[in-house]
Order: structure tokens, then sequence, then C-alpha cells
């Protein structure tokens, strides 16, 4: 996934607008970057696993009448980079081929590297060997490729450049008789260009300077400091996660365990959690959310909403409730703070690709992301506190601030959230001694004073290990005040009109959309997510249950679920996630055997039967 855009001119590009464009693109990623420009009757391409910005203090394409370029998330392919080159023919190519393999079986010609965006140039090649009209490459790579394909090909052979995508991130304008493109509306109306239309569903084949030489590649010396490296299953070291049935008591109606925080059991053994429980999966009319969206919506194919998209179960299936029942046109926006899994990244193109919906990615420093992590992580193992958990993950509320930028950049105000009414955890703040508010009605609580005591605990806490009190600190806090303290306008949750079902949602989504699920889990929730194997397991192993416990509990609350079938089920879902674990730890940099001895030696909060 990443930002393409370019400048075709009749003399030399501006230099002024080309570098305006680059900035906006690299809010969608900069683990790596290339250019491709014409020079000296030829095309020129250079890449690196570096900013854009810095790749274009290096090299001089400012002379030329066509530069174009990507600024790119490391995603599928590892260190393949682009722009992709065969036979001549290159592309930049913002998306995921999430069918890959089967495209790869499809055709006769050898696959050469590992980047997904390849089997695009790869259908175009074996088309022009077949004698195929190059107008019809297009067409013939979106009917074969499955997930976000918006695109940028260059054959100088033929002396074209072809624009198309499947689901309308790409966009084209005009400045004089000067052409730019970019992913995004906004970065074209920054420059002033004028005419500004969205390529969907459709090509546009431009006229570029014809060369029949090869392209001459540069590639800068390859970084690895984003890059998760593969690995093999290694059974000695997955034996090291402790895994045991315990016996606890648990609650006679729910299946909440005695160590469980703040937990109280009546003569009947029914705990205060159920007791206190108020029903959250109760829809308000869905005659008001049609009432309340009326205003938003716009005529022909204008879009009218903003959709936050995780690619997540819950936000996938409240966007297709979003297009499907309220027949609203959004744009999606992701925040991807570096512990999006690439099950995630390609669920997300998987569904805007098949649903044809703009998807906006604002990434984080990603790099600076992951070091914050591993500084909060070295702090915890030094004084491991389950109320300090939430630390690991203070660092992706900055999702919050993003969505307000979006909107301004966008125009749209609506902004439409999939959360799951039953997702409430009041265990993650109880192990920091803050007791839970059974009236809170909300998955994510608000308020000064609320906030106020559970900073001040986390305070109290971060003294026991000083290692907290690092770099990090101004971006975790910051991420806190977006979440809990600014208001947010025009923001409503579609789950408070619409009923939240999991048999429906997982139907939906897996059958209808070839929604890819994990492969080391047996559950949908939280699988694109790096962080949740990791934290569970750590709650399994020192309280002898994960947040599976809860979100099991409040569904038979809510009369979705048997007792019985949820001991059944988390007996499943709380084995830990040897892939998910060692993903996360691979990605920090962290050492897998000593982390988790460090765990496995935290005193229990029960004791073994």
């Amino acid at each position: 996934m990443c930002g393409i855009f370019g400048q075709i001119s009749n003399f030399k590009i501006k230099k002024y607008n080309f570098k305006k464009l680059v900035k906006h693109s690299k809010q969608r990623g900069m683990d790596s970057s290339g250019i491709v420009y014409y020079e000296d009757d030829g095309y020129r391409i250079n890449r690196a696993n570096i900013d854009i910005e810095k790749l274009l203090n290096k090299i001089n394409p400012y002379e030329s009448k066509i530069v174009l370029g990507h600024s790119r998330l490391i995603t599928n392919g590892l260190e393949d980079n682009q722009p992709v080159v065969r036979e001549n023919i290159c592309a930049i190519h913002n998306g995921i081929i999430v069918n890959e393999k089967e495209v790869w079986d499809r055709l006769t010609v050898e696959r050469k590297y590992r980047i997904d965006s390849e089997a695009i140039v790869a259908i175009a090649e074996e088309h022009l060997k077949d004698n195929g009209k190059i107008s019809e490459i297009p067409n013939k790579v979106l009917s074969l490729s499955s997930g976000v394909v918006a695109c940028a090909m260059l054959l100088p052979k033929y002396g074209k450049l072809m624009l198309f995508s499947n689901n309308g991130s790409l966009y084209i304008g005009y400045i004089d008789d000067d052409i730019y493109f970019a992913s995004e509306r906004y970065a074209l109306e920054q420059i002033a260009c004028e005419n500004i239309h969205q390529i969907k569903d459709q090509s546009l084949i431009l006229d570029i300077p014809v060369s029949h030489k090869d392209f001459k590649i540069t590639d800068e010396k390859k970084r690895t400091e984003n890059l998760i490296p593969e690995f093999q299953i290694n059974r000695n070291e997955e034996k090291l996660l402790e895994f045991k049935k315990l016996k606890l008591k648990r609650c006679t109606k729910c299946i909440l365990p005695e160590t469980m925080p703040y937990i109280k059991f009546d003569k009947y053994g029914v705990c205060n959690y159920c007791k206190n429980y108020k029903k959250r999966n109760k829809p308000k009319p869905i005659e008001e959310l049609f009432k309340l969206v009326e205003p938003y919506r716009k005529s022909g194919k204008e879009l009218d909403c903003i959709v936050p998209f995780s690619g997540g179960r819950d936000s996938s299936y409240g966007l297709h409730l979003i297009v499907d029942e309220l027949k609203m046109k959004p744009l999606t926006y992701t925040y991807d703070w570096g512990m999006v899994t690439d099950l995630g990244r390609r669920n997300i193109s998987r569904i805007c690709g098949e649903m044809g919906i703009e998807n906006i990615i604002v990434a984080a420093n990603i790099s600076q992301k992951r070091k914050n992590i591993k500084m909060n992580l070295q702090a915890w193992l030094k004084s491991p506190h389950l109320g300090m958990i939430a630390m690991l993950t203070a660092g992706d509320k900055h999702f919050f601030r993003h969505v307000e930028r979006i909107k301004d950049q966008t125009g749209l105000n609506l902004n439409l959230w999939g959360v799951n009414p039953l997702e409430q955890t009041h265990f993650k703040a109880g192990f920091l001694g803050i007791k839970p508010d059974f009236e809170e009605d909300k998955v994510y609580s608000n308020g000064v004073m609320n906030q106020l005591k559970y900073q001040s605990k986390r305070f109290k806490a971060m003294c026991e290990s000083p290692s907290y009190f690092n770099s990090s600190l101004w971006d975790n806090l910051s991420g806190e005040y977006f979440r809990s303290f600014m208001s947010k306008k025009d923001y409503y949750h579609i789950f408070d009109y619409l009923t939240w079902d999991e048999s429906i949602i997982n139907d939906v989504l897996i059958n209808q959309y070839d929604w890819e699920t994990a492969i080391d889990t047996t559950t949908t929730w939280r699988i694109g997510d790096g962080t949740a194997g990791f934290y569970n397991y750590v709650y399994f192993t020192v309280a002898g249950f994960t947040e599976h416990d809860t979100f099991r509990s409040n569904q038979i609350r809510e009369g979705q679920l048997s007792r019985e079938k949820a001991l059944e089920i988390i007996e499943i879902e709380n084995i830990p996630r040897y892939l998910n674990i060692r993903w996360y730890l691979d990605t920090l940099g962290m050492n897998f055997e000593e982390v988790i001895k460090v765990i496995n030696q935290i005193p229990k909060l029960y004791k073994y039967n």
C-alpha cells in the first residue's frame, strides 16, 4: 500500500508542484520509495528503502518531461520494491493483490520477484506477447486481480502511460497543459489543479516519449529496519508458550473467573458483572439512523461519509452495512501505526477492492512507533504489571486525531464507526486498580475525571519501572488526549442502530467477500492486530483468562451464546497464538525466548489444581 503520484509535461516538470505531491504521498508510508523519469532518450528508475524526499535529494529528475513515483509501506513482497519492471514494462501500484497465487497459476510467464505487484506487470507482458491490444491491458489486469489495484503503467516502447483503478484511489488533474495524478484528490487540490476527476473502473491512456532502451535501474543499498524476517516454525520455541486447562472458580451465569479484578460472587455463584450488566446490543430504530444520515447524503457519485477502517471483522462488516443497508457512498480511512499485520492489510485491500471503495491510508513513522513499543515493553519486562499492558498499545490512539484531518481534506463531515458494542473489557483498567464503571455505556471511556484517575494510577505504576519515562511518553499521552478528550462531531456508531450478530457477520464476510481468517486461531476477532496474541498470552498466563472470556461473557448476557458453548469456545481461543506472538516480537527486534521466559516466571493470580 502506498501513495502514487506523477506529472507529465510538454517541457519539464514544475518542481514546486511535484514536491507538494511527494510530500502529501508520504502520509501513506515512508518505508520505501521509487522514482521513474525520462532522461537522455530513455527511462531511468531509482529505488530505495528510504523516505521519498531523501531519495529525491540524491537525484535530479526535474529536467524531465515525465516523473512518476511512490512512497510505500513495506507490505507484501518484503525486500522487493517498486517501480516493478518486466520486459520493458514498468508499473507503480497502490494496493495489494490478494489472489497473486491464483494469478500466477493462470500465467505462463515465470515469476521473478516476491512483490505482489509484479503480477500486474506480468499480466500486461503476457497479454502483449499474445498480440493483445494495449487498450485492453487495464481490463485484463482488473479482471484477473483481487484486492485494490490503483496503478500507473509505463510502456516506453509504445509511448504510452496507462492509469487505471478498481476502487478510485487515483485522481487526475490539469494545470494548463500539464497533467498530474495522485492517490488522493486533496493532493491535486493543494497545487490548484483544475478539472480533477477520479479514475475508477476505467482507464486513461496518455502519450509519453517513446523509448526502445531498457530501463536504467539504480537500487540504493537495502535497509532492513522495517522488514520483518521470514521464519520457520520452531517447535522447541513454541513449547515455551505455557497453556494449561485451569479449574478456576467461574461465575455460574457467565464464564468470568475468580481472578477477574473486583469480581464478587453471590450465594448462587453469580458475579457482580452479570448482576450490574445492562444490555448493550439493543439497537435503536433503524429509521433514526436513516434520518440521521439523510442531511449528509450527496447526489450522483459524490462521496458522503468517512468510515474508519482497520480491515478487522467489525469495521469490515460495518462498511458492508453502510453500503448495503444505508446506501451511502463512503470513503474509508486507515491508520497504520506499525502493528497492522499483512493479514489485516490484505483484508483492507480485499474489501475495498471488492466493493470499489477508495481507501486513504495514514501511516505513522513506523520505525519510531515500533521503537516506542519496544522501549515500553522493555520497561514492562523489568517490572511486569498487568495494568500496564495498555502502554504497549497507546500508540494507536492517534487514529482519532487523523480522522479529523481527513475530514478537513475531503470536506466530508459524517464519520460512521463499526465498533463492536460487546468489546468492553473492564479488566484492563481493573488490573491498574480502577473499579469497573457499570454505568459506562461506551467501549472507550471518556471524561476528564475518568482519565485523571486512570493516568494517576498509571503514573504510580510507571514509577516502579522508571524506563517508562522515555521518548515515547509524549506520543502516548497525546494519543490518549485525542481519544478521550478531543470533542468529536458528526461521529456515530452504526451498531447503536443495527444488531451485532457474530454468526451473520462471519457468514457475510467469509462467504460474500472471501475475507481472510488467521491460521493460528479459530476466532475472527482482532486477527489483523499484531499485538493481540502477545497481550492475551500475558493475561492468560498470569490471570488465567483473556479478553475472549470477557467477550464471550458479554455474549452470554446478551442471550447470543450459551454458557456451555462459551466454555467450549474459549478452550480453543485461549490457546497461545505462536505465529502472532512471534511476528510481534520479531517486529520489535525482541528475543522470543528471553521475553517468554520472563512472562512465564511472573507470579500467578491463581493456584494450580
